[in-house]
């Protein structure tokens, strides 16, 4: 081998030990990195915005994947948390599902059954009123005869609101041609078959329906002296 072929292989050496020196380094950087990243997990974000008491679903979210030492120990990492829930407020579209974004929605108790009725949303809900709320009932009636006093009466107390639905135009039916079109909102409660049936009759022969939510800890228990009024018995 000649000088030439020498320093050839010398170079040929220098080269490979540079090359491996060089991935050491790439692998050291890799392993620094991960050890200061940690492993990643599945989280969720959200496609598109979500309206507070909306019922969740799977197809709201997108899986992205990202390492765990940046999640808040509240992030969702598996869907199956969502079975069951709504959103407690808005959820905005890219942000992170967490634990404290959504509750359980309300549930019926044994004897209960789910009632729909429309409630004026200017009047009756004012955006006040949200699932799992406690709420009382109030009917205005117009007298029964002519010269009949009219009466607004309390005819549900303690009703639970299990779900609150989306605004919807109601446009009055041909006996009501002198009524303005109005917005109502569907109220779902959890009642007992005879608050069912005062409730569904109230909406349907009642001049107005009004909700009054109940405030947390307060009994909703009410005198049957204090269930109906009438202008003329004000004293």
């Amino acid at each position: 081998m000649n000088s030439r072929q020498r320093r050839g292989v010398i170079l040929l050496l220098l080269s490979v030990l540079c090359a491996l020196g060089a991935f050491a380094g790439v692998l050291s950087v890799i392993n620094d990195v991960e050890s200061k990243v940690g492993p990643e997990v599945a989280a969720y974000r959200l496609k598109s915005d979500v309206a507070p008491y909306t019922a969740l679903a799977s197809g709201q979210f997108e899986k992205i994947s990202m390492p765990e030492r940046w999640l808040s120990e509240n992030a969702v990492t598996d869907l199956r948390e969502i079975r069951d829930k709504i959103a407690v407020t808005t959820l905005r579209a890219g942000s992170l599902l967490q634990s404290d974004m959504i509750v359980n929605r309300p549930a019926l108790r044994p004897g209960q059954q789910e009632v729909a009725i429309m409630i004026d949303a200017a009047t009756g809900v004012a955006g006040k009123i949200t699932p799992g709320a406690t709420v009382n009932v109030f009917a205005t009636f117009a007298g029964e005869r002519e010269g009949d006093p009219a009466q607004s009466k309390i005819i549900v107390t303690g009703a639970k609101v299990l779900d609150v639905g989306r605004l919807t135009a109601l446009r009055p039916d041909e006996n009501d041609r002198g009524r303005e079109p109005t917005d109502a909102v569907p109220i779902t409660f959890a009642l007992s078959t005879i608050d069912a049936q005062r409730i569904t009759y109230a909406e349907s022969f009642a001049q107005r329906v009004r909700l009054a939510l109940v405030a947390p800890g307060s009994g909703t228990t009410v005198p049957d002296s204090q269930r109906t009024y009438e202008l003329a018995k004000d004293k």
